[in-house]
């Protein structure tokens, strides 16, 4: 279960972390030189970190690159995509009852629980690339993912099921992320958010496939060896992928850092964790709720996992043209948006034309938005904590910033993602029909719509900041892919200073708002 495009003279990021690589080396080198302060002269840079300057000027994107997307799609379609299809299962733990001593809340405690272990696990996953490199850390996740299918086909009690499929998928889960999701980034520069967007789509069509195939196979051949075929399935593709996946961390200076304090201290992180944090628990609601619906809606069990592939197939049509969206709208307006979208359709197509076998499609349809986090997360953190836009003299060096706040994100994230599908199954009501799910629903758009107003606050904090700054027009369009790159003069810098201060920061937050600017 997705990263950010640069400007068309922005090299391939310099960090790779549990999360996505927010800054560019360039953007650092810059970022010192156009600041003053440079942590170290040019006459003491080793000739090792020259040959790697050469070596990020004469890249050029795309090559192999291309190789490495189809092997984050691969890897994308068997670990989230599968995880989507937990829906599937979900619908079948529900109401055939063959978990000996679980409940329908524990069902849906195993759900958020493999999502939130992923994310939980991703600093030690991040050591392991520092210490082992991608393609090992990439291969536990494949064999702790195959394990976790083949033990959970011998499942038959609660206990074994939470360590299976819950405990052991989210471990695998969390190392073939973590190791994946910073490559594609590595490999371009104009068309990164494309490329990652391409990737991450790979999800989408393993939610497709496997919602459709997994109900097939417990249908004709049982949960037992629909769990194993899985497996196979899993360790055969992803562990090819293991072959062919490539990084470049040493030719971009890639650091490993899981964890800065400093964040805490910001609130316009804050904003962005509210974006995420509210934003996962209507999209895990949706994505394993959705097939549950269909049941209770009296659609048969068919109809119900084609409901839940079309919602992972607008995500995986849907994840790229995000991508070329946000090249082209700005990265925090697509985000933003997008959440608003969410909301709306949750409010109005799910609860009144879901009760219908076509509506419930078209609200399907809208997956794509529902899961905006995964392709906007990465280039979001860029804007927010990997492009600090801050007075001269104020920085003594630039810290990997968007590594660490990505790290930090997932960690936070592992709360709502938890509980997400817990509360949902919580709110249904004891009435027969689709209204079994209405206030369900009701707190889904909810969810959605804090998640789009975190969004856009923190949009007015970033122009608030530039115009702090007192860049110009041009400037400001430019600061949004290379803040380093501009140094307004410092007249410029105090009168602005001076009008900021002036003004009210409720009504400069307020204002804009509304305010229509790429971003």
């Amino acid at each position: 279960m997705t990263l950010g495009p640069d400007s068309p003279t922005a090299t391939a990021p310099s960090h790779q972390g549990a999360g996505f690589p927010p800054s560019d080396q360039k953007f650092q080198d810059g970022g010192r030189a156009a600041h003053g302060t440079e942590s170290k002269s040019l006459s003491d840079e080793s000739p090792a970190e020259d040959s790697d300057a050469v070596q990020e000027v004469e890249f050029k994107e795309g090559g192999y690159g291309w190789v490495v997307v189809f092997g984050v799609w691969l890897v994308n379609m068997h670990t989230w995509g599968l995880n989507s299809s937990y829906a599937v299962f979900l619908a079948y733990y529900l109401r055939s009852g063959t978990i000996i001593g679980a409940s329908p809340l524990f069902f849906a405690f195993i759900g958020g629980l493999s999502v939130s272990i992923a994310l939980l696990v991703s600093p030690a996953a991040t050591h392991s690339i520092k210490t082992l490199g991608t393609r090992v850390t990439l291969f536990i996740g494949v064999i702790f993912e195959t394990g976790s299918f083949i033990a959970a086909s011998f499942s038959d009690h609660a206990w074994q099921l939470l360590l299976s499929q819950g405990v052991c998928f989210g471990l695998g889960l969390g190392f073939c992320f973590t190791a994946t999701v910073g490559v594609v980034p590595q490999w371009f520069t104009k068309r990164r958010s494309f490329a990652n967007a391409l990737a991450t789509g790979g999800s989408g069509f393993g939610g497709l496939t496997y919602a459709l195939g997994a109900n097939a196979m417990i249908t004709n051949l049982g949960l037992e060896w629909a769990f194993r075929i899985l497996a196979i399935i899993c360790f055969v593709v992803n562990g090819s992928v293991c072959l062919i996946m490539k990084d470049r961390n040493k030719a971009v200076g890639a650091k490993h850092i899981p964890f800065h304090k400093d964040l805490f201290f910001q609130p316009e992180y804050w904003l962005f964790v509210g974006w995420g944090f509210f934003g996962i628990i209507g999209y895990i609601i949706v994505v394993f709720s959705i097939a549950d619906y269909a049941l209770q809606a009296g659609f048969t069990s068919e109809q119900a996992s084609l409901a839940s592939a079309m919602f992972n197939l607008s995500q995986a049509l849907g994840r790229p043209a995000i991508g070329l969206l946000s090249d082209r709208l700005g990265r925090m307006n697509v985000a933003g948006i997008g959440t608003l979208i969410a909301s709306v359709v949750a409010f109005f197509l799910w609860i009144f034309a879901g009760k219908y076998y076509a509506g419930l499609i078209i609200y399907a349809l809208f997956g794509a938005v529902a899961g905006i986090l995964w392709p906007c997360v990465g280039p979001v953190a860029a804007e927010v904590v990997g492009l600090q836009l801050l007075p001269a003299g104020n920085q003594k060096r630039l810290t990997p910033w968007g590594c660490i706040a990505l790290s930090v994100y997932w960690i936070i994230l592992v709360f709502p993602s938890t509980f997400a599908e817990v509360i949902g199954l919580s709110l249904k009501r004891e009435t027969i029909g689709a209204t079994v799910y209405l206030d369900v629903q009701v707190f889904t758009g909810f969810m959605f719509f804090a998640s789009f107003l975190s969004m856009w606050l923190l949009r007015s904090w970033k122009l608030r900041q530039m115009e702090s700054l007192g860049l110009d027009e041009k400037e400001q369009e430019a600061a949004i892919h290379n803040a380093a790159a501009v140094r307004p003069s410092e007249e410029r810098k105090r009168g602005s200073a001076s009008n900021t201060r002036q003004q009210n920061v409720v009504v400069s937050y307020v204002t804009n708002m509304f305010v229509m600017k790429r971003l």
